[in-house]
This record gives C-alpha cells, sequence and structure tokens, in this order.
C-alpha cells in the first residue's frame, strides 16, 4: 500500500474551488491511489520521478511518484512509495501547469513543493 500526501497547498485550493460534498469526494479519489498507485495518466519524467495526472470532471490533478520503484516493484512490495499531489489546473491551463511542475523539478527537485 503507498502513502498519499497532498500539498497543504493544493488542499486549500480544492476546497475554495469545489463545495464541500466535492472536495471529499475528490480526496476519497485521490486516496485510491493507496490501493492502486498505478493508476493515472503518465504525462513525464524528471530525474526518475514520474509526473502523472488523475482527472476528475474537467479538472487534471498532478501528482510526483518515484519511477524506478513504481515500474520495478510488485503492489505488495509498494509499501514505501509515497505519491505526492502537488498542483490542480483545468483542461485548458494543462500544458503550462504541466511545465511548471518540470521546471520546479529540474531547479529544485521533489522538496520544492510545499
Amino acid at each position: 500500500m503507498a502513502k498519499v500526501e497532498i500539498v497543504n497547498s493544493l488542499v486549500i485550493e480544492i476546497k475554495k474551488k469545489f463545495s464541500k460534498a466535492e472536495a471529499n469526494k475528490i480526496i476519497n479519489l485521490v486516496e485510491t491511489l493507496e490501493d492502486n498507485p498505478k493508476k493515472g495518466k503518465l504525462l513525464g519524467n524528471v530525474g526518475g520521478i514520474l509526473i502523472k495526472e488523475l482527472k476528475y470532471k474537467g479538472f487534471r490533478f498532478y501528482f510526483l511518484a518515484d519511477g524506478y520503484k513504481l515500474k520495478i516493484f510488485s503492489e505488495e512490495e509498494l509499501i514505501d512509495l509515497l505519491l505526492r499531489f502537488v498542483r490542480m489546473s483545468e483542461k485548458k491551463h494543462q500544458q503550462r501547469t504541466i511545465n511548471e511542475i518540470k521546471k520546479i523539478l529540474i531547479k529544485i527537485g521533489p522538496k520544492g513543493f510545499k
């Protein structure tokens, strides 16, 4: 079972943008990755860190995963895998958000998301 972490700024953004019931639904969707960490569409790879997305209606939720662990280990061995949700965007701003995530990963690394 993987560990899912949502950056505080993203939680605040979700709560501002969506109703309370819908925000809880999104959080539950995100937490489904604990049981199925290979879920989500692969968007890119920066230094072994995978950038993936989950879709909810017209929104995209971006998260980072260790590409090596996700590729090599079986479901049972993914106990120490950390999936960190870092950004959210609408479909029309998707590429700009992906480029921003890549830029932060290249310059600072995964610790650049707080």
